[in-house]
């Protein structure tokens, strides 16, 4: 989708979510949480894209986005395992059952890439080969595929925190999860990779590493939280043009999500300079490249709006019908 049919849509953002007649709200970094008296969680996703800590600016459909991604998938992964959603009320709203969220995120890698202190490349580029429980040959290269995927855990920090690496036995150990708890959450989480990888493979892409959030119900059954392969939970390759690339010694081709970050570290120090105002092509550009991921993720093409409602007007009517009918039916 190009700039051109997006340029009436810049100013169509959802900065904030703050309904006040919403009960119990949270707001986190992308999304705002209300929970209701019967135990269902209503989760807007808005439009905020951060970075350097700090939200940055809002991306037109970014919300939507990832709330249909993670929809197309969340529909897909069902059979693997139980999920939260309970409802999809707008395009920028689930509705899931309120969890009790596991203090373990668990990543699961794919090839041997990342950039954050805590990813499998950066420690095996610091002359690390033991690390998360597993060992890894010498001789590799930068995004290499694995011999299977592993399981990379950390701990999940407060607000402002670093997730802390973590291992099966230090998880057990610490008593974070129960040996029955680990086993179940290791199976769903390998088992969700690899109907990502395969469903990913339909599309030309690979699915190179992710990460699951998961958590107990009310009989303590292990749920799927959040969102699945999302653009922002997870790296994509394009498989195309990956061998040659590799074979070069050449970064693989993705979705550019960092085009705002690159823009913004190209004219000044984030973490110490007032940021510049963010022109609109490069916020259209950004959205160009969400709508991008969402269209070649799920081989489907992304509705643009018929009319220019306010996007936070219509997401407040969608959530006031649905709790008036109380039947909460999946849309």
């Amino acid at each position: 989708m190009d700039h051109a049919a997006l340029a009436p849509y810049v100013r169509h953002v959802i900065e904030e979510a703050t309904l006040a007649e919403l009960p119990n709200h949270y707001r986190g970094k992308v999304r705002d949480n209300y929970d209701l008296p019967d135990g269902r969680r209503i989760l807007i996703t808005s439009d905020r894209i951060s970075a350097f800590d700090i939200a940055l600016a809002a991306i037109p459909f970014k919300g939507q986005v990832l709330t249909q991604t993670a929809r197309f998938w969340f529909e897909r992964t069902g059979d693997i395992c139980p999920n939260h959603v309970i409802a999809y009320p707008d395009p920028n709203v689930v509705v899931g059952q309120r969890l009790s969220i596991l203090p373990v995120e668990i990543v699961v890698r794919g090839y041997l890439a990342g950039t954050t202190s805590t990813s499998i490349l950066t420690r095996y580029k610091a002359g690390e080969r033991e690390m998360y429980g597993h060992r890894l040959p010498d001789g590799m290269s930068p995004n290499q595929k694995l011999d299977r995927p592993i399981i990379t855990p950390t701990t999940k920090a407060d607000h402002g925190g670093h997730d802390e690496p973590l291992t099966e036995a230090e998880i057990l150990d610490r008593g974070l999860l129960t040996a029955e708890q680990w086993a179940t959450v290791s199976a769903a989480a390998l088992g969700l990779f690899a109907r990502g990888q395969e469903v990913a493979a339909e599309r030309g892409l690979i699915l190179a590493d992710t990460k699951y959030e998961f958590g107990l119900d009310g009989e303590g059954r292990i749920v799927l939280a959040d969102e699945i392969h999302t653009p922002d939970s997870s790296r994509y390759w394009f498989a195309q043009s990956y061998p040659a690339r590799f074979a070069a010694g050449q970064s693989p081709e993705s979705f550019d999500k960092d085009f705002m970050r690159n823009w913004v570290v190209a004219r000044c120090d984030p973490y110490k300079d007032p940021i510049p105002e963010i022109p609109s092509e490069v916020i259209l550009e950004t959205a160009a490249v969400y709508i991008r991921a969402y269209e070649t993720i799920t081989g489907q093409a992304f509705p643009l709006p018929e009319t220019a409602e306010n996007p936070l007007e219509r997401i407040r009517r969608n959530i006031a019908a649905y709790l008036q009918s109380d039947r909460g039916p999946k849309a």
